[in-house]
């Protein structure tokens, strides 16, 4: 339930039992809420029956239950492409170094009886250990990996879906390749026809003059190893990192305050007061898993009947803004001036900073800062202030610095070393631009992402791209990068490929196959070695020779446990090369260590490198503020579902709903209703959004038609766009699905846009949208308490008043024999999705596309609705 913005005091008492409070509204939408004109006329005729006249409601949703108008073979097979795969057309083969596909099934593999086997998933700067279940060598179902300290057995959404993006039909089967021609099709080429090229590349610059590099985030000992093998060889080369979506704020902010670039991991379980400045903490920022874990532990009330408090500081509505106690709308240019109003009150800020900053914070959020630093203050080394990744540098190094001054570094927050990480400064990739456009780069690798979409657009990265006069592009199926490359070269999945990767803590993990590669494929990791050269170019070659067990000549199955009554440390002794990865020291033993990270898919804990305290310096804020002029305050969002795009073509992560519009298959202009009012929109309206200076030459090219969205606690005067949508070539799912936001971010690549400005097109758009879909026939929206009523009445929850169930024969009882039941904790429970996601994933559920979801017939097992108390706002 979201209540839009709560004030700070307490709540009023429930009614005995914990009926819904008299005096609050409960509504589902704002339509119900409105009665939009927005809303079908058939829905409105059902809510009027089932709201006013008390009539029962229908079976169906309006429109559910009559004939769909056209579903076409054609788009039934570009659904249900990958599914179809997971189902069962894919080749099975097992996980060894040598795989063919066998004929007869190996010994010991029983068909029908599933086996699971621990790897890693990397996820930019992040990884994420997982254990995944295969059927026949066909891997079918990821899990959290509970000795991993990022996952401790959970899985998000984004995990649970990467198993489809294995089967996804669109992947790239091989290289690439353009001739001369302009608009000439690619050709097939082969991997010796790439080593022939780059050959010819290296060659001709020895010294690497001319060639440059960029590169996916990473955080892997293999590649940041191979990376200074390419920088030995090529010492003039260019390389640069780019993530859209990544954590360089959060690293610069620490760098700032302490010195170091570090990166700070949450300790929630022993937060009592957590204060979240335009942080999507439990869901979309990085470490959310272990954030979610820690925040529900704190949820439970305690032996001495406490429970942690959360405040929420941010523009747009998100799962931690829905989870708070207490809300506060604000839009994130003003979140810095809040930031040090907060700083002030605590003793936190720079002796030379400047008085009054809290004159440019609306009244209701100033009257806030002062109860929120009480109870910060109350809380001492068991508070915790968190900036999200929106938020500039210098908001970073203001929250931990509070953070510092409370005692709670050591305690809610710890820092650690960004070992063997490689995260994307935006003048590196300004800078390689700018030379680009200039013609100083010869030849270009991108080694993943996909910088022709998600760069920012006032870069125009795709025309600087075209005076390069080699682009070599390596991704998992040919997308809008590739389409401005020469050469194309097909990405291996992280489960049919040999990897390694680092937790937050520093912990190592291995990323292990659970099958050999479906397509002629290379990971990340191998074509790094192909251009650093000379030496190995095989993964598993690679990670053995980073973890010192050398040329890696006796590779044991994958997740195998060592044969009974063999002596697993008689095993070849480490070859003389590289130092191992820090965690994994292998000495005598090296072989029975090495299969036991390979059992367990991570080194033993307490491997990683300990915390580290360092002093900092009182600054004050000197970060982005909100822009004068026209126009309104675009506030860039990392979606819940596609991410930065790079699961746009991801069937089950489009069909799952947003957690909080509960839009599927779309984004959307999210806008406040006071913002709407003044706009004269809504939902569903068309509008054009425009860069500041539109009609410049910076701003052409740049806008963006997308339609609005009215959303209840959305920050007056801004606009919530998610990120990821509107790709071009992003498959036959995710292509022209949405609209493309990054085409609004300025050169600066800031999280958010001030002076855009909004036209009315006129136009409609259909947007599918699952809150209104079905009914509580009558029952109660909401019950709700406060922890002192719980205390009386534990019980509460369990007082449903509602119609009365008669069956039309005799029940079964179920007092003996096999019984089963669920009950979720909403107290602990963040409404994230993920239990959706992997309800569709263990039971291979079909979507059905945009068009029939808004027809109510979403094949979903399970559904997750949000509700809302209070005013509308």
């Amino acid at each position: 339930m979201i209540e839009p913005e709560p004030d700070l005091e307490p709540r009023a008492p429930a009614d005995a039992g914990g009926a819904p409070r008299e005096g609050k509204a409960y509504w589902r939408s704002v339509e119900r809420l409105l009665d939009s004109p927005a809303v079908d006329p058939e829905l409105r005729e059902q809510l009027v029956r089932i709201e006013v006249r008390g009539g029962d409601p229908p079976e169906f949703a309006a429109g559910a239950d009559t004939p769909p108008s056209e579903l076409s073979r054609r788009t039934m097979l570009g659904l249900m492409g990958a599914s179809f795969g997971l189902a069962g057309l894919a080749g099975c083969r097992r996980p060894v170094e040598h795989i063919v596909p066998y004929g007869e099934a190996p010994e010991g593999l029983l068909p029908g009886i599933p086996e699971s086997y621990a790897t890693t998933m990397p996820f930019g700067t992040s990884a994420y250990g997982v254990v995944v279940e295969s059927h026949e060598g066909r891997p079918t179902k990821v899990e959290g990996n509970e000795l991993h300290p990022s996952s401790r057995g959970a899985a998000s959404s984004w995990m649970q879906a990467a198993i489809l993006e294995l089967y996804d039909p669109d992947r790239g089967r091989a290289p690439l390749r353009r001739s001369g021609a302009e608009n000439a099709a690619p050709e097939e080429a082969t991997w010796e026809d790439v080593q022939a090229l780059w050959s010819q590349v290296s060659a001709a610059a020895p010294s690497g003059r001319g060639i440059a590099v960029l590169a996916d985030g990473f955080a892997s000992p293999t590649q940041a190893r191979l990376v200074e093998r390419f920088r030995e060889r090529f010492p003039e080369a260019r390389f640069a990192v780019w993530e859209p979506a990544g954590d360089s704020n959060v690293f610069a902010g620490l760098e700032q305050a302490t010195g170091r670039a570090q990166r700070p991991l949450y300790h929630l379980e022993e937060a009592e007061v957590v204060v979240a400045l335009d942080a999507d903490l439990l869901l979309t920022e990085s470490e959310s898993l272990v954030n979610a874990r820690g925040f529900a532990r704190g949820r439970r009330p305690s032996a001495d009947g406490r429970m942690n408090r959360l405040y929420a500081v941010e523009s747009a509505l998100s799962v931690t803004g829905a989870n708070a106690d207490h809300r506060l709308r604000l839009a994130s240019s003003k979140v810095g001036t809040f930031a040090t109003g907060l700083a002030r009150r605590l003793g936190a800020a720079a002796p030379d900073a400047p008085d009054g900053p809290d004159g440019e914070l609306p009244e209701g959020a100033r009257k806030k800062l002062d109860a929120i630093a009480a109870d910060l203050r109350r809380a001492g080394s068991h508070a915790l202030v968190v900036a999200g990744r929106r938020q500039p540098p210098e908001v970073h190094a203001l929250a931990f610095r509070i953070n510092e001054s409370l005692g709670a570094v050591g305690t809610t927050v710890t820092l650690h070393e960004l070992a063997d990480t490689g995260w994307g400064r935006l003048p590196d990739l300004v800078e390689l631009v700018s030379a680009m456009a200039a013609g100083q780069v010869t030849a270009l690798v991108v080694l993943g992402g996909n910088p022709a979409y998600d760069a920012p657009g006032a870069l125009r990265f795709a025309d600087a791209v075209g005076k390069v006069e080699h682009v070599i592009h390596l991704a998992p199926r040919p997308d809008e990068t590739s389409d401005l490359a020469g050469w194309y070269l097909p990405q291996s999945h992280f489960l049919e490929s040999w990897g390694d990767a680092r937790a937050a803590d520093g912990t190592a993990s291995v990323v292990q196959p659970l099958i050999a590669p479906l397509f002629d494929t290379r990971s990340a990791v191998e074509v790094l070695a192909l251009l650093a050269g000379p030496g190995p170019v095989g993964g598993h070659e690679l990670v053995r020779q980073t973890w010192g067990l050398g040329d890696g000549a006796a590779e044991p199955v994958a997740g195998a446990e060592p044969a009974a009554g063999s002596d697993p440390a008689a095993g070849p002794e480490p070859a003389a090369g590289p130092e191992p990865a820090a965690g994994f020291q292998p000495a005598a033993g090296a072989e029975a260590a090495w299969r036991r990270v390979l059992h367990d898919g991570v080194a033993p804990a307490g491997s990683g490198p300990p915390p580290i305290v360092l002093a900092t310096e009182p600054r004050p804020f000197g970060g982005e503020r909100a822009g004068g002029g026209e126009g309104l305050e675009v506030v860039f969002l990392v979606s819940p579902s596609v991410h930065d795009g790079r699961f746009a073509n991801n069937a089950w992560l489009q069909e799952e709903p947003d957690p909080i519009t509960r839009i599927t298959w779309d984004n959307a202009a999210l806008v406040s209703p006071a913002t709407a009012a003044e706009l004269g929109v809504e939902s569903g309206d068309l509008v054009r959004l425009a860069p500041p200076g539109g009609g410049t030459e910076e701003g052409q090219g740049r806008t963006v038609e997308i339609p609005i969205w009215i959303a209840p606690g959305q920050a007056d005067g801004t606009v919530g766009l998610e990120l990821g949508y509107g790709r071009l070539k992003a498959g036959r799912v995710g292509s022209g699905v949405g609209a493309d936001a990054y085409r609004l971010r300025s050169a600066r690549a800031g999280w958010w846009e001030p002076g855009v400005t909004v036209e009315r097109t006129g136009a409609k758009a259909d947007l599918a949208q699952t809150q209104e879909h079905w009914d509580m026939a009558g029952r109660d929206l909401v019950r709700e308490a406060d922890l002192d009523e719980y205390r009386e009445h534990p019980d509460f929850a369990q007082h449903v008043h509602g119609p009365p169930l008669e069956s039309l024969w005799q029940e079964r009882s179920w007092d003996r024999g096999h019984q089963w039941g669920m009950t979720v904790d909403l107290s602990a429970c963040i409404g994230c999705g993920a239990c959706v996601t992997a309800c569709q994933a263990e039971n291979n559920i079909p979507v059905v596309g945009k068009e029939q979801v808004a027809r109510g017939r979403e094949m979903l097992w399970l559904r997750v609705d949000r509700y809302y108390a209070g005013a509308l706002a």
